[in-house]
Protein backbone atom coordinates (compact mmCIF):
# COMPACT_ATOMS: atom_id res chain seq x y z
CA UNK A 1 0.00 0.00 0.00
CA UNK A 2 1.19 3.55 -0.58
CA UNK A 3 1.75 6.29 1.54
CA UNK A 4 -1.26 8.28 -0.06
CA UNK A 5 -3.47 5.09 0.56
CA UNK A 6 -2.66 4.93 4.07
CA UNK A 7 -3.22 8.72 4.96
CA UNK A 8 -6.40 8.80 3.33
CA UNK A 9 -7.59 5.55 4.86
CA UNK A 10 -6.81 7.06 8.00
CA UNK A 11 -8.75 10.44 7.63
CA UNK A 12 -11.09 8.80 6.04
CA UNK A 13 -11.58 6.60 9.86
CA UNK A 14 -11.58 9.73 11.41
CA UNK A 15 -14.12 11.56 9.25
CA UNK A 16 -16.45 9.03 9.82
CA UNK A 17 -15.33 8.77 13.18
CA UNK A 18 -15.15 4.39 13.08
CA UNK A 19 -12.32 2.83 15.49
CA UNK A 20 -11.24 -0.32 13.21
CA UNK A 21 -8.06 -0.44 15.60
CA UNK A 22 -6.74 -2.91 13.16
CA UNK A 23 -6.66 -1.17 9.91
CA UNK A 24 -5.82 1.95 11.66
CA UNK A 25 -2.43 0.15 13.23
CA UNK A 26 -1.65 -1.47 10.12
CA UNK A 27 -1.93 2.14 7.75
CA UNK A 28 -0.54 3.85 10.66
CA UNK A 29 2.62 1.95 11.02
CA UNK A 30 3.17 2.14 7.45
CA UNK A 31 3.08 5.70 7.93
CA UNK A 32 5.77 5.88 10.96
CA UNK A 33 7.86 2.95 8.92
CA UNK A 34 7.68 5.62 5.82
CA UNK A 35 8.42 8.46 7.52
CA UNK A 36 5.42 9.90 6.48
CA UNK A 37 4.62 12.01 9.91
CA UNK A 38 6.26 15.57 8.51
CA UNK A 39 4.27 15.42 5.20
CA UNK A 40 0.89 15.70 7.99
CA UNK A 41 2.01 19.06 9.04
CA UNK A 42 0.55 20.90 11.50
CA UNK A 43 -2.52 22.03 9.49
CA UNK A 44 -3.18 18.93 7.65
CA UNK A 45 -3.81 18.45 3.92
CA UNK A 46 -6.73 18.37 1.85
CA UNK A 47 -7.42 15.88 -0.20
CA UNK A 48 -10.93 14.47 -2.13
CA UNK A 49 -11.80 10.92 -0.98
CA UNK A 50 -12.28 7.93 -3.37
CA UNK A 51 -14.77 4.90 -2.43
CA UNK A 52 -16.10 2.41 -5.20
CA UNK A 53 -15.38 4.69 -7.76
CA UNK A 54 -17.15 7.79 -6.06
CA UNK A 55 -15.78 11.16 -5.10
CA UNK A 56 -16.99 12.26 -2.28
CA UNK A 57 -16.76 15.57 -0.33
CA UNK A 58 -13.03 17.42 0.39
CA UNK A 59 -11.83 16.14 2.97
CA UNK A 60 -8.43 17.17 5.41
CA UNK A 61 -5.72 14.72 6.61
CA UNK A 62 -5.39 14.47 10.62
CA UNK A 63 -2.73 16.95 11.40
CA UNK A 64 0.67 14.90 12.89
CA UNK A 65 -0.20 15.04 16.37
CA UNK A 66 -4.14 14.05 15.26
CA UNK A 67 -2.93 11.20 13.48
CA UNK A 68 -0.46 10.07 16.46
CA UNK A 69 -3.42 10.14 18.90
CA UNK A 70 -5.59 8.12 16.69
CA UNK A 71 -2.48 5.40 16.35
CA UNK A 72 -2.04 5.80 20.10
CA UNK A 73 -5.45 4.40 20.51
CA UNK A 74 -5.37 1.76 17.27
CA UNK A 75 -1.80 0.51 18.94
CA UNK A 76 -3.61 -0.30 22.81
CA UNK A 77 -6.51 -1.85 21.16
CA UNK A 78 -4.39 -4.46 19.28
CA UNK A 79 -1.63 -4.69 22.02
CA UNK A 80 1.47 -3.43 20.64
CA UNK A 81 1.92 -0.68 23.43
CA UNK A 82 5.89 -0.30 22.43
CA UNK A 83 4.16 2.07 19.44
CA UNK A 84 1.10 3.26 21.50
CA UNK A 85 4.30 4.34 23.93
CA UNK A 86 6.12 6.06 21.26
CA UNK A 87 3.21 7.97 19.73
CA UNK A 88 2.45 9.39 23.24
CA UNK A 89 5.49 10.53 24.05
CA UNK A 90 5.97 12.44 20.50
CA UNK A 91 2.71 13.70 21.24
CA UNK A 92 3.35 14.24 24.98
CA UNK A 93 6.73 16.36 23.79
CA UNK A 94 4.82 18.46 21.85
CA UNK A 95 1.60 19.29 23.83
CA UNK A 96 3.29 18.97 27.34
CA UNK A 97 0.33 19.17 30.52
CA UNK A 98 -2.38 18.89 27.82
CA UNK A 99 -5.36 17.45 28.99
CA UNK A 100 -5.67 15.29 26.28
CA UNK A 101 -2.55 13.89 26.58
CA UNK A 102 -3.27 13.58 30.31
CA UNK A 103 -6.38 11.27 28.84
CA UNK A 104 -4.47 8.73 26.36
CA UNK A 105 -1.97 8.59 29.55
CA UNK A 106 -5.00 7.41 31.88
CA UNK A 107 -6.14 5.04 28.62
CA UNK A 108 -2.60 3.53 28.69
CA UNK A 109 -2.15 3.06 32.56
CA UNK A 110 -5.41 1.43 32.09
CA UNK A 111 -3.80 -1.27 30.00
CA UNK A 112 -1.34 -2.59 31.77
CA UNK A 113 -1.87 -1.34 35.56
CA UNK A 114 -4.67 -1.94 38.50
CA UNK A 115 -7.87 -0.09 38.09
CA UNK A 116 -6.78 1.38 41.55
CA UNK A 117 -3.90 2.66 39.97
CA UNK A 118 -5.93 4.47 37.23
CA UNK A 119 -8.60 5.90 39.75
CA UNK A 120 -5.37 7.27 41.83
CA UNK A 121 -4.03 8.76 38.41
CA UNK A 122 -7.16 10.39 37.85
CA UNK A 123 -7.84 11.16 41.32
CA UNK A 124 -4.90 13.57 41.07
CA UNK A 125 -5.45 15.23 37.91
CA UNK A 126 -9.14 15.88 39.08
CA UNK A 127 -7.59 17.54 42.37
CA UNK A 128 -5.50 20.05 40.21
CA UNK A 129 -8.28 20.94 37.70
CA UNK A 130 -11.89 19.44 38.17
CA UNK A 131 -13.15 21.01 35.28
CA UNK A 132 -11.01 17.99 32.99
CA UNK A 133 -14.20 16.54 31.65
CA UNK A 134 -12.23 13.69 29.71
CA UNK A 135 -10.65 12.19 32.63
CA UNK A 136 -13.70 12.54 34.46
CA UNK A 137 -15.30 10.49 32.14
CA UNK A 138 -12.20 7.73 32.24
CA UNK A 139 -12.83 7.55 36.03
CA UNK A 140 -16.70 6.80 35.60
CA UNK A 141 -15.92 4.10 32.90
CA UNK A 142 -13.45 2.51 35.47
CA UNK A 143 -15.28 2.60 38.33
CA UNK A 144 -18.11 1.28 36.36
CA UNK A 145 -15.85 -1.29 34.59
CA UNK A 146 -14.75 -2.31 38.13
CA UNK A 147 -18.27 -3.19 39.40
CA UNK A 148 -18.74 0.09 41.60
CA UNK A 149 -21.97 0.75 40.32
CA UNK A 150 -23.19 3.38 42.75
CA UNK A 151 -19.80 5.11 43.02
CA UNK A 152 -19.80 5.55 39.44
CA UNK A 153 -23.64 7.03 38.90
CA UNK A 154 -22.84 9.11 41.60
CA UNK A 155 -19.78 10.24 40.10
CA UNK A 156 -21.68 10.78 36.31
CA UNK A 157 -24.78 12.79 37.93
CA UNK A 158 -21.93 15.10 39.69
CA UNK A 159 -20.42 15.46 36.09
CA UNK A 160 -23.45 15.49 34.49
CA UNK A 161 -24.36 18.88 37.14
CA UNK A 162 -21.25 20.38 35.80
CA UNK A 163 -21.62 19.44 32.15
CA UNK A 164 -25.26 19.32 31.19
CA UNK A 165 -24.83 19.41 27.80
CA UNK A 166 -22.78 16.26 27.36
CA UNK A 167 -25.46 14.04 25.59
CA UNK A 168 -22.90 10.86 26.11
CA UNK A 169 -23.23 11.23 29.87
CA UNK A 170 -26.81 11.08 29.91
CA UNK A 171 -26.70 7.87 27.71
CA UNK A 172 -24.46 6.36 29.85
CA UNK A 173 -26.28 7.25 32.77
CA UNK A 174 -29.69 5.68 31.01
CA UNK A 175 -27.68 2.49 30.71
CA UNK A 176 -26.33 2.08 33.58
CA UNK A 177 -29.81 2.75 35.07
CA UNK A 178 -31.05 0.38 32.34
CA UNK A 179 -28.76 -2.22 33.15
CA UNK A 180 -30.10 -2.09 36.63
CA UNK A 181 -33.23 -2.51 35.90
CA UNK A 182 -34.15 1.01 36.84
CA UNK A 183 -35.85 1.75 33.85
CA UNK A 184 -37.68 4.85 34.95
CA UNK A 185 -34.64 6.27 36.11
CA UNK A 186 -33.25 5.42 32.80
CA UNK A 187 -36.11 6.96 30.82
CA UNK A 188 -35.19 9.77 33.12
CA UNK A 189 -31.81 10.20 32.08
CA UNK A 190 -33.17 9.79 28.32
CA UNK A 191 -35.70 12.75 28.50
CA UNK A 192 -32.76 14.75 29.46
CA UNK A 193 -31.17 13.26 25.67
CA UNK A 194 -34.25 14.45 24.13
CA UNK A 195 -34.42 18.26 24.95
CA UNK A 196 -30.36 18.34 24.16
CA UNK A 197 -31.37 16.45 20.69
CA UNK A 198 -34.73 16.80 20.31
CA UNK A 199 -34.03 16.05 15.76
CA UNK A 200 -32.17 12.57 16.76
CA UNK A 201 -35.14 9.98 15.95
CA UNK A 202 -32.65 7.15 17.43
CA UNK A 203 -32.73 8.51 20.57
CA UNK A 204 -36.55 8.48 20.33
CA UNK A 205 -36.68 5.34 19.98
CA UNK A 206 -34.58 4.25 22.43
CA UNK A 207 -36.66 6.07 24.91
CA UNK A 208 -39.72 4.81 23.28
CA UNK A 209 -38.55 1.35 24.03
CA UNK A 210 -37.37 2.10 27.59
CA UNK A 211 -40.78 3.28 28.30
CA UNK A 212 -42.16 0.14 26.85
CA UNK A 213 -39.76 -2.04 29.48
CA UNK A 214 -40.89 -0.09 32.36
CA UNK A 215 -44.36 -0.56 31.49
CA UNK A 216 -46.12 2.93 30.19
CA UNK A 217 -47.34 2.09 27.27
CA UNK A 218 -49.14 5.27 26.58
CA UNK A 219 -46.16 6.83 26.58
CA UNK A 220 -44.64 4.75 24.73
CA UNK A 221 -46.76 4.60 21.86
CA UNK A 222 -46.60 8.33 21.72
CA UNK A 223 -43.04 8.30 21.26
CA UNK A 224 -42.97 5.43 18.63
CA UNK A 225 -45.47 7.63 16.94
CA UNK A 226 -42.87 10.45 17.14
CA UNK A 227 -39.84 8.17 15.17
CA UNK A 228 -42.55 7.36 12.59
CA UNK A 229 -43.34 10.90 12.08
CA UNK A 230 -39.36 11.67 12.10
CA UNK A 231 -38.56 9.33 10.05
CA UNK A 232 -40.89 8.14 7.34
CA UNK A 233 -40.76 10.78 4.64
CA UNK A 234 -43.83 9.88 2.88
CA UNK A 235 -46.38 10.62 5.08
CA UNK A 236 -49.47 12.38 3.27
CA UNK A 237 -52.25 10.27 2.35
CA UNK A 238 -51.65 10.49 -1.26
CA UNK A 239 -48.09 8.70 -1.03
CA UNK A 240 -49.06 6.70 2.40
CA UNK A 241 -50.18 3.71 0.05
CA UNK A 242 -46.85 3.55 -1.67
CA UNK A 243 -44.40 4.39 0.79
CA UNK A 244 -42.54 1.30 2.46
CA UNK A 245 -40.86 1.41 5.66
CA UNK A 246 -37.57 1.37 5.88
CA UNK A 247 -34.96 1.09 8.83
CA UNK A 248 -35.64 2.74 12.23
CA UNK A 249 -39.24 2.96 11.06
CA UNK A 250 -40.17 -0.32 11.38
CA UNK A 251 -38.78 -0.82 14.40
CA UNK A 252 -40.79 1.89 15.10
CA UNK A 253 -43.98 0.71 13.93
CA UNK A 254 -43.39 -2.70 15.53
CA UNK A 255 -43.47 -0.68 18.76
CA UNK A 256 -47.09 0.85 18.07
CA UNK A 257 -48.18 -2.89 17.20
CA UNK A 258 -46.97 -4.01 20.72
CA UNK A 259 -48.17 -0.93 22.49
CA UNK A 260 -51.86 -1.03 20.83
CA UNK A 261 -51.90 -4.76 21.87
CA UNK A 262 -51.21 -4.32 25.62
CA UNK A 263 -53.26 -0.78 26.17
CA UNK A 264 -56.67 -2.75 24.50
CA UNK A 265 -55.61 -5.41 26.82
CA UNK A 266 -56.36 -2.98 29.93
CA UNK A 267 -57.96 0.28 29.13
CA UNK A 268 -58.15 1.74 32.28
CA UNK A 269 -54.47 1.12 32.43
CA UNK A 270 -53.00 4.40 34.56
CA UNK A 271 -49.85 5.87 33.02
CA UNK A 272 -46.49 6.47 35.11
CA UNK A 273 -45.69 9.77 33.37
CA UNK A 274 -49.15 10.71 33.58
CA UNK A 275 -49.81 10.37 29.61
CA UNK A 276 -53.05 10.05 28.60
CA UNK A 277 -53.79 6.99 26.26
CA UNK A 278 -54.89 7.40 22.70
CA UNK A 279 -58.75 7.46 21.55
CA UNK A 280 -58.71 5.19 18.95
CA UNK A 281 -56.53 2.62 19.57
CA UNK A 282 -57.99 -0.04 16.86
CA UNK A 283 -57.12 2.38 14.09
CA UNK A 284 -53.49 2.77 15.54
CA UNK A 285 -53.68 -1.42 15.62
CA UNK A 286 -54.79 -1.56 11.92
CA UNK A 287 -52.15 1.12 10.82
CA UNK A 288 -49.79 -0.65 12.02
CA UNK A 289 -50.24 -3.82 10.88
CA UNK A 290 -50.44 -2.17 7.41
CA UNK A 291 -47.16 -0.59 7.79
CA UNK A 292 -45.58 -3.72 8.82
CA UNK A 293 -47.27 -5.99 5.99
CA UNK A 294 -45.92 -3.23 3.42
CA UNK A 295 -42.51 -3.57 4.95
CA UNK A 296 -42.42 -7.44 4.95
CA UNK A 297 -44.48 -7.31 1.45
CA UNK A 298 -41.79 -5.12 -0.33
CA UNK A 299 -39.08 -6.95 -3.48
CA UNK A 300 -35.99 -6.16 -4.93
CA UNK A 301 -33.51 -4.64 -2.75
CA UNK A 302 -36.30 -3.85 -0.22
CA UNK A 303 -36.43 -7.25 0.13
CA UNK A 304 -33.83 -7.89 2.63
CA UNK A 305 -36.77 -7.39 5.27
CA UNK A 306 -38.60 -9.92 3.75
CA UNK A 307 -37.07 -12.63 5.54
CA UNK A 308 -39.35 -14.50 7.56
CA UNK A 309 -42.58 -12.50 6.54
CA UNK A 310 -45.01 -15.55 7.03
CA UNK A 311 -43.93 -15.13 10.74
CA UNK A 312 -44.51 -11.42 10.59
CA UNK A 313 -47.87 -12.10 9.04
CA UNK A 314 -49.02 -14.36 11.19
CA UNK A 315 -48.64 -12.30 14.31
CA UNK A 316 -49.54 -9.33 12.91
CA UNK A 317 -53.41 -10.75 12.17
CA UNK A 318 -53.82 -12.11 15.69
CA UNK A 319 -56.77 -10.07 17.35
CA UNK A 320 -56.45 -7.15 18.91
CA UNK A 321 -57.01 -8.28 22.49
Amino acid sequence: MSLQSALEQLAAHRIKNTRASQDVFRNGLLVLQKKGLKKLGDDGKSFHYTCQNVTHKLLRLPAGWTFLEQLTLASIDVGRLDIADQCLQLIADKFPNSPRVDCLTGIRIEATESPETALKYYAEILEADSANAGIWKRRISVLRRTGKVEKAVNELVQFLDTFYTDVEGWLELADIYASCNQYEHSLQALTHVLLLTPQNPFYMLQAAETAYTAEDFPLAIKMFLTVVDMTDGDDSEQLLQESTPLGITVRAWFGVKLCARRIAQNTNMKSPSNTSLPKKVELLDELATERLRVAYSSSGQKGEIAKGRQEVFAWVAAPLA
